[in-house]
């Protein structure tokens, strides 16, 4: 009998089978048409681009590649690569086969197998391309050869396919040690040194021949990005990228790990000198050669004749670092090793002055390291960031805080109470919050962050240019209370972006460095076009943060009335900041068109004198001048005020409607948030006529058997407690019984009358557990 069902299946198995074929068959013709697309497409586009090609024979002798150069914004030359040319050619013969080596280990493993291209390397750069990631990736040494010497740098594929071309030609013409040898002479190592034997006696004084393995794995690690590892960068990346170069050769096998271990230990304790003193504003151009070697590659820096036009103002550049050495020189007794500033001009972001240290051809003293832009503890300097967050929330310059000795619980084993306490060392009691953030007292910005909550302001801080407070879990993790008293590092330049915040009325504008790029030919390849910024804060709470920092009366107990704070004759808002042991101080102010930023301290981080003051003599004196610099001709100008900003007169004390019997003074506030009534801490008490000095009970209030009595009453909660107790009023029922022992205004009764009424009367009977009549005051919470 047929299975006609087993039949059918076979033949849409078949069926399926034919189909994949057919399918596969297309695919594969697909493939093929794809295969010869491309060979002739890549065919065309080598016959075109090889139309021109230069001439491999060129690369001896090849001349100089065109110098970059570097303006200052009215054209004042700052720097030129190659205004000091220096090169010396040398034999591969007289270069140390250790740096040979350490060339090959780090830039080209394979130089002596390949054809003079890279075939994974050109994997990477369409992979790359593929990606959106840029044409980049994989230059064998001839490639990098070729282009640095008869190619440009730009990123282009018509560049990298002549690249490829001349590359495979000129591994043709010359032998490999030939290759070899003129890139080590024509290679860039940084600066206006070309090749290896100037970059020798540059960096370390001596011959190329005489170069130990330490010195050579430095050298071959620079050509990559003279300008990052650079000893002068300011950072010490190089360590970093020495490392790197010594465990490709252990990797490689060229030196044993004992090796590396030794040369990396040499490279570290390694001083090198500094020489080009030609450079003008050095800090300054160095981070403009790194933003540069980031926009347009290292080789387009050292040798594409770039002409660039920065921001930087060298007349301003020349009175920073000339007051900052002054000073810091003055402060040699105070044991003050170094200085930076920065000046910017909020409206656009553009850097105006950077200075980094003191000295930047004091090597022996680090003074190559840009301070500017290191991460420094910054003390009380960025307060104002966590009261403008509250003002946000709705407090206000009048909200009283109640400065008293506290303790505030924390997540520490190891210290389970944090007990913060003020510069001075004192307590002020109530303080409304314009004198607590003009005084710079401590507790009352720590009880404020308590309140308002870290993550909010790490978030209010990060928005205007903190980079470091970014509230990520892990950063979170690893602050507290004491964030807004320096618990977190930051750098000049970012709390200077985030002081250009308050000065432009709440928008963010992000630091420039680099208005316009040109090549040699005047080719525009850059140009900064004005940006609208970000509105990081309202105009209203900027209002409210610049008119309390510019209020000398308002910091007037801390600093007096004739500070390094004031101007004479310009309105100038400011902020000082000053970490534990002095390890830094910081003084950052502004108007409407300059923010000036100073630091003092070690690069060690060693202590300062512990006599140096924010106010006398620490970064204030440097800050005032360089100040009074930039407003020289500049009118005054006052920080506008919003229309939703208003006046009013306050209590002085308790910062609600003006009392009866008490000062007052005026404040401003955005509309919505002035106050309606008086504080709350005035409190008329019911006291009981039959107990002396206890309150009345319910019977006696229902019967009207009662006299009053006005108190000052402060209450406040403890929103940071993680088991119940009220540690905040425990301090300032602490601060009052040693404060006012008898004055009774604020010491309302507490106990209730025992006093009982006739059996006759329908007034329910008290007991001792009746609540008394004071209603708990808190200060006042807004609305947000």
């Amino acid at each position: 009998m047929v299975d006609y069902s087993r039949r059918s299946s076979r033949r849409k198995r078949f069926r399926g089978n034919y189909s994949k074929v057919l399918l596969y068959s297309k695919l594969s013709k697909y493939a093929f048409y794809g295969l010869i697309a491309f060979i002739i497409i890549m065919t065309g586009l080598f016959l075109w681009y090889g139309r021109q090609l230069p001439t491999p024979g060129k690369l001896i002798d090849a001349p100089l590649g065109e110098s970059t150069r570097i303006y200052d914004r009215k054209g004042i030359l700052l720097y030129s690569v190659y205004q000091d040319k220096n090169r010396t050619y040398v034999k591969l013969g007289d270069i140390p086969q250790r740096l040979r080596q350490a060339t090959l280990s780090i830039e080209d493993k394979n130089f002596y197998k390949n054809q003079g291209f890279s075939i994974t390397g050109y994997l990477r750069a369409i992979r790359n391309v593929l990606l959106f990631r840029g044409l980049s990736g994989g230059s064998t040494i001839t490639q990098q050869l070729v282009k640095n010497v008869l190619l440009s740098s730009e990123r282009t594929l018509p560049r990298k396919i002549k690249e490829l071309m001349l590359a495979i030609q000129v591994d043709k013409k010359y032998s490999k040690d030939q290759i070899l040898e003129m890139y080590l002479n024509d290679v860039s190592y940084g600066g206006a040194n070309i090749g290896v034997e100037a970059a020798s006696e540059s960096y370390f004084g001596k011959k190329v021949k005489d170069l130990d393995l330490s010195e050579s794995a430095f050298l071959a690690g620079l050509p990559q990005a003279p300008s990052i590892y650079s000893p002068f960068s300011g950072k010490k990346y190089y360590i970093t990228r020495t490392e790197d170069v010594l465990t490709q050769m252990v990797s490689e096998k060229y030196i044993s790990k004992k090796d590396k271990e030794k040369a990396l230990s040499e490279i570290k304790n390694k001083t090198f000198p500094q020489k080009d003193k030609s450079i003008k504003a050095p800090h300054f151009v160095i981070y403009v050669k790194q933003l540069l070697a980031k926009q347009f590659g290292e080789a387009a820096v050292e040798n594409s004749g770039l002409q660039v036009t920065t921001t930087l103002d060298y007349s301003v550049e020349q009175e920073a670092e000339k007051i900052i050495k002054e000073q810091i020189d003055k402060l040699k007794g105070y044991n003050v090793g170094n200085g930076a500033s920065i000046v910017v001009d909020p409206g656009t972001g553009e850097i105006l002055a950077m200075v980094g240290s003191k000295d930047y051809f004091d090597i022996k003293n680090d003074g190559n390291f840009n301070t500017a832009l290191a991460n420094r503890q910054p003390g009380s300097s960025l307060k104002p960031i966590m009261y403008a967050t509250a003002f946000e929330k709705g407090y206000t310059p009048s909200t009283m805080v109640v400065d008293v000795k506290t303790d505030f619980p924390t997540n520490d084993p190891k210290q389970p109470i944090y007990t913060p306490v003020n510069y001075d060392g004192k307590y002020h009691g109530p303080t409304q919050l314009r004198f607590a953030l003009g005084n710079s007292i401590n507790l009352p910005a720590v009880k404020m962050l308590g309140r308002i909550g870290i993550k909010d302001v790490m978030q209010k801080a990060y928005n205007m240019g903190i980079e470091n407070w970014k509230p990520t879990s892990e950063n979170m993790a690893d602050v507290g209370l004491s964030l807004v008293l320096g618990g977190r590092e930051t750098t000049l330049l970012d709390e200077v972006t985030a002081y250009s915040v308050f000065a432009n009325q709440g928008v963010r504008q992000d630091p420039v460095a680099i208005l316009k790029v040109t090549d040699s030919r005047g080719n525009t390849l850059f140009e900064h076009k004005k940006r609208d910024g970000q509105r990081v804060l309202s105009s209203e709470v900027s209002y409210l943060i610049s008119h309390i920092l510019l209020d000398n009366n308002a910091r007037a107990l801390a600093f007096g009335l004739n500070s390094w704070l004031v101007i004479p004759g310009k309105t100038v808002s400011v902020k000082t900041g000053t970490t534990d042991e002095k390890r830094d101080n910081w003084t950052v102010g502004y108007t409407s068109s300059y923010v000036v930023g100073v630091w003092i301290g070690n690069n060690d981080n060693s202590p300062m004198n512990q006599a140096i003051s924010s106010g006398d003599t620490g970064a204030s004196p440097i800050w005032n001048r360089i100040m009074r610099i930039v407003l020289k001709a500049k009118g005054d100008e006052s920080p506008k005020k919003p229309d939703n900003v208003i006046a009013l007169q306050i209590d002085s004390l308790g910062g609600g409607l003006p009392v009866s019997g008490f000062p007052a003074r005026s404040e401003y506030f955005i509309k919505g948030t002035e106050p309606t009534g008086p504080a709350q801490i005035y409190q008329k008490v019911k006291l009981s006529k039959r107990r002396s000095l206890k309150l009345a009970n319910q019977s006696e209030i229902d019967a009207g058997d009662y006299d009053t009595k006005d108190y000052i009453v402060f209450r406040e909660d403890d929103p940071v407690s993680t088991d119940g107790k009220n540690r905040w009023q425990e301090g300032i029922n602490t601060w009052l019984a040693g404060q006012y022992p008898g004055d009774e205004k604020y010491h309302p009764p507490t106990e209730t009358s025992d006093y009982q009424p006739s059996e006759s009367s329908s007034s329910p009977t008290p007991t001792e557990n009746q609540s008394p009549t004071v209603t708990p005051v808190l200060t006042p919470t807004p609305t947000p």
